[in-house]
């Protein structure tokens, strides 16, 4: 397929930096979401005078306008890419691609990033926002893995957060930063225009956190360690850091900017105001000082975040039947125990920072996570449990809003879920299994 490369602005780094994509069921994989946007639909009041209201875009040519944003959900499989409307359970769109990709949002309702073997592939989900004055119009088009790349050796961790996206390379140690919204509409205009790239040396397993005003959080570390992380200018000068995070994996932003990483003794977090770093206490809960939250879950709604909770540092697989909520704010962490265990999957916020959690007994478990109570548990799939290889098929929880996406890979199902009623509402009969699910936003 002929591939579009990005062009660069670039800003040389003399250092390295780590952790993104895992490679293992020890090393766990993250959610990088560190933000989310939602569109809806809205009524509204407006003259239409003297408005032009072509669709938008040559390259859009095809889009029909629609009411309200369709919802599009984009799951991967052995044989490719298939898109669905979960509110109807209808295949949208089928694309057949060979290898294993990860699917990562782009920051807005549109695009989603798909990882392989050439870096970051820009996929249009054929939802389209188109801003008008004081209101939105909304199109349809068909779904496209687009000739759109950021290339990269080894793609890794996707971030966006204060309105920017970090990509990290980790076959070259590379950072990529640049604003959400210069994905413009059409597919031969959607490139960022401005981007910042930082050499960081040796490659590695690695991630960053961008902020508004061009700053930005790294790991810092080589193939084979990493327990460094910087937070850097716009001009790459090292404001703060900190070497007290062994192991670095899993990173979520929480509510008012702070950023929370696991560690293998135990959480650390970065104050946005102070510019510096904390640690957690852990010692309560670590097993012989070790104690290791690799994936995490953050909310703008709320200061804490939702985190996995490992403490058998010997284990091949570890199952925790228990969940660990960071405060942010004053650095504690306490469980909460489900009394079945989870995967790196399984972790998913809700509009208002409630925790949610897919167990092996195939419930969600909501969480008040002020209280660390479960406040609720309802029932979607049948029984699963975590396979020894995290690259094969299994279920998966995203979260948008008040709506649980899930799929069951070995029974091939797909449903949506109302956290608010805790009911089932559409359960889709797939003919493949699942192995990531991306929801643009």
């Amino acid at each position: 397929m002929k591939r579009r490369i990005f062009s660069t602005v670039t800003m040389a780094v003399a250092t390295s930096f780590a952790l993104a994509a895992c490679s293992s069921p020890n090393e766990d994989t993250t959610s990088a979401e560190a933000t989310t946007a939602t569109s809806e639909a809205h009524d509204h009041n407006h003259d239409h005078e003297g408005h032009d209201h072509d669709a938008p875009g040559a390259d859009d040519a095809d889009l029909t306008e629609v009411s309200s944003l369709p919802q599009r959900v984009v799951l991967s499989h052995d044989k490719g890419l298939t898109t669905i409307d979960p509110a109807t359970g209808e295949i949208v769109d089928e694309e057949k691609i060979s290898g294993f990709h990860r699917l990562n949002p782009a920051g807005n309702t549109r695009h989603l990033y798909v990882s392989g073997k050439d870096g970051f592939t820009i996929f249009d989900t054929g939802a389209v926002t188109q801003p008008h004055g004081d209101h939105n119009h909304y199109y349809e088009k068909s779904p496209e893995l687009t000739d759109n790349i950021l290339p990269a050796d080894k793609p890794g961790h996707v971030v966006q957060h204060d309105g920017k996206t970090a990509l990290f390379d980790d076959g070259s140690g590379e950072i990529t930063i640049f604003d959400n919204d210069e994905l413009e509409d059409g597919t031969d205009t959607m490139r960022p225009a401005h981007i910042v790239t930082a050499e960081s040396g040796d490659p590695h397993h690695g991630v960053a956190v961008p902020f508004k005003d061009g700053s930005y959080l790294t790991t810092v570390g080589t193939e084979d360690e990493r327990h460094r992380i910087e937070y850097r200018s716009l001009d790459n000068e090292v404001l703060a850091s900190t070497d007290d995070c062994p192991g670095i994996h899993g990173e979520a932003v929480a509510k008012g900017g702070n950023v929370a990483f696991g560690c293998t003794n135990g959480p650390i977090v970065f104050d946005v105001e102070a510019q510096e770093f904390h640690k957690v206490d852990a010692n309560d809960i670590a097993k012989d000082g070790y104690q290791r939250s690799g994936n995490l879950a953050g909310s703008e709604d709320s200061p804490i975040v939702l985190g996995d909770n490992k403490t058998d540092e010997d284990a091949d697989l570890e199952r925790p039947t228990s969940v660990v909520l960071i405060d942010t704010t004053d650095y504690s962490m306490k469980t909460v125990e489900l009394e079945d265990s989870y995967w790196f999957r399984s972790l998913g916020r809700t509009a208002d920072g409630d925790g949610v959690v897919l167990t092996y007994d195939g419930y969600l478990n909501i969480i008040d996570v002020e209280s660390g109570k479960v406040t609720d548990r309802i029932e979607v799939i049948k029984p699963w449990k975590e396979k020894d290889e995290w690259q094969q098929p299994g279920p998966i929880l995203k979260v948008d809003g008040d709506i649980a996406y899930v799929t069951d890979a070995e029974n091939k199902e797909f449903l949506m879920v109302d956290l608010q009623e805790g009911e089932v509402l559409t359960r889709t009969e797939l003919d493949f299994a699942p192995v990531e699910m991306g929801i643009a936003r």
